[in-house]
């Protein structure tokens, strides 16, 4: 009998999909500028450090459990995009499943000491994130499959990661946390919408049925449109407030080529760069937008 090779530590990284991760940082970035621009003297900082964990285990979780659930169910067996642990026999299914259920438990006893030096109430918040990151792809009927996807990324990494940071930060919330959430949260799906545009094909024979299997081809390539430019419109909101958001305007410079390529009816591997280049967009934005929240 063959015995498996073990996966390297390389393996591993490319499984937790590194080119997602900055959907777990900028929003904690973007909480943190709101809660410096509020009162930097009142901010604790090791609750922010604390969120980004969480952040980032819940993250990393959600990408491993995906990994598993869709390798399990035969939904990656041909792929156009990076590699999968599960579907390429990488790794066993067993051990990416322990894989992903030790990144949420991570990310649960990490908002368990956020919840227990501010508030309680957190507790049921985290619980949430922690089931919906799981039913995603697993369980006996999958969100993500029914076309839901966007709507758990909106809630958790635009939403709940931003506000919840500030909240942690400062133990309030003002008002500009709210279009800065919202615009984390667009670019957020602005991610996950290239990435289910890139594999109508292969979902539709799968019958994965991703918001953009849904509306189509055309459709999801306006809606990306959509998100980034809103997105871009939110930092103008959040400037009513704090004038020097509006620096988050910029990242629209960077976000004209992957616009265009999407525009232009990119396919298959074309959108792999697409994504990439989304991350970048991301990351700018957050970067501006943390900087102009926090100077006022």
């Amino acid at each position: 009998m063959l015995t498996r090779p073990k996966p390297s530590i390389g393996d591993w990284i490319a499984g937790a999909r590194p080119r997602t991760l900055p959907a777990a940082v900028v929003p904690v970035a973007v909480g943190t500028g709101v809660a410096i621009g509020t009162d930097a003297a009142d901010v604790t900082w090791w609750r922010v450090i604390v969120a980004l964990a969480v952040s980032l285990l819940l993250q990393i979780g959600v990408n491993y459990a995906n990994d598993y659930s869709d390798g399990v169910r035969g939904t990656d067996d041909v792929r156009v995009g990076p590699m999968r642990l599960v579907a390429s026999g990488t790794a066993s299914a067993s051990a990416v499943k322990r894989a992903a259920l030790g990144c949420l438990g991570l990310a649960a006893l990490a908002g368990l000491a956020l919840a227990a030096t501010t508030s309680w109430w957190l507790l049921l918040v985290g619980l949430a994130a922690i089931l919906a990151a799981w039913g995603y792809t697993g369980g006996p009927k999958p969100y993500g499959y029914l076309g839901l996807g966007e709507l758990f990324v909106f809630t958790f990494f635009g939403l709940v990661a931003t506000i919840g940071t500030t909240y942690v930060a400062i133990e309030h919330v003002p008002w500009v946390a709210w279009p800065a959430a919202c615009g984390v949260g667009f670019l957020a799906c602005a991610l996950l919408v290239v990435n289910n545009l890139r594999d109508i094909p292969t979902d539709t024979a799968s019958g994965k049925r991703t918001l953009a299997v849904r509306i189509g081809d055309r459709a999801t390539r306006w809606l990306y449109v959509a998100l980034v430019a809103g997105a871009l419109v939110l930092a103008v909101a959040c400037a009513v407030d704090r004038p020097w958001s509006a620096l988050a305007v910029l990242a629209g410079a960077v976000a004209v080529v992957p616009v265009r390529h999407v525009l232009s009816g990119a396919v298959g591997r074309d959108l792999i760069a697409v994504l990439g280049a989304t991350a970048r967009v991301q990351l700018a934005y957050g970067v501006l937008l943390t900087l102009g929240l926090a100077l006022g």
